[in-house]
């Protein structure tokens, strides 16, 4: 009997959390064959949920993502001032990959290299959270920050100055030496100079200039 579209997506979420738990129990990134024959399911059951393995991939990084789409989702319906909207933005991701790292950092460390080696599965991922981030910075632009820059440029600029706390490898570098009140200060620090209004020849409020 066919699945319907509902009963399918929570059949793939399942064996893509059950894929989860075999890689945090094994310590290691699990093979197409190995996730077949621990699903439980026949093997034509199993190829009607996921073509191939790039689509089981796709799975367990929708439900292991599916957590930081949501926070950024309510953050961008909310009603913050742009400061603490941006700051909430990056904020609530960070807690939800320190808080697994901190879990399990072998587990957490796994995952991440499994990211790195799909990243074209995950891209997707980075440029829905751009365009979210987009929509931020013109919101903030609305009420005067950012002036002087293009949304691309000042987008371009946030993820360099944020990135340690948007990639979840910076935890495992850096681990507790990232914390909220870093991450506050540095939001601050890009609303109150984060402007291309100096100039062609500055990128902010200061008179800094790159030798060319």
């Amino acid at each position: 009997m066919p699945l319907t579209d509902t009963a399918r997506e929570a059949e793939r979420e399942r064996i893509a959390r059950h894929v989860l738990d075999l890689v945090k129990e094994r310590g290691a990134e699990v093979p197409w064959t190995v996730a077949m024959a621990e699903s439980g399911l026949t093997r034509a059951r199993f190829e009607a949920l996921f073509s191939d393995y790039d689509d089981l991939f796709d799975a367990v990084a929708q439900t292991w993502l599916a957590p930081h789409m949501a926070v950024m989702e309510e953050v961008l319906a909310s009603g913050l001032p742009p400061q603490r909207k941006m700051f909430e933005f990056f904020r609530r991701r960070f807690l939800i990959s320190q808080a697994r790292f901190r879990e399990d950092p072998h587990f957490f460390t796994i995952l991440c290299e499994m990211g790195a080696a799909n990243f074209e599965r995950v891209r997707s991922y980075v440029d829905l959270a751009d365009h979210y981030l987009c929509e931020l910075i013109a919101e903030a632009q609305a009420e005067g920050f950012f002036g002087g820059l293009e949304i691309d440029e000042a987008l371009s600029l946030i993820n360099q100055m944020i990135s340690n706390y948007t990639l979840p490898d910076a935890l495992i570098y850096l681990g507790d030496k990232l914390t909220e009140q870093k991450l506050a200060r540095i939001v601050d620090t890009m609303f109150i100079g984060l402007s291309g209004e100096a100039g062609a020849d500055a990128s902010g409020v200061n008179t800094l200039k790159v030798a060319s």
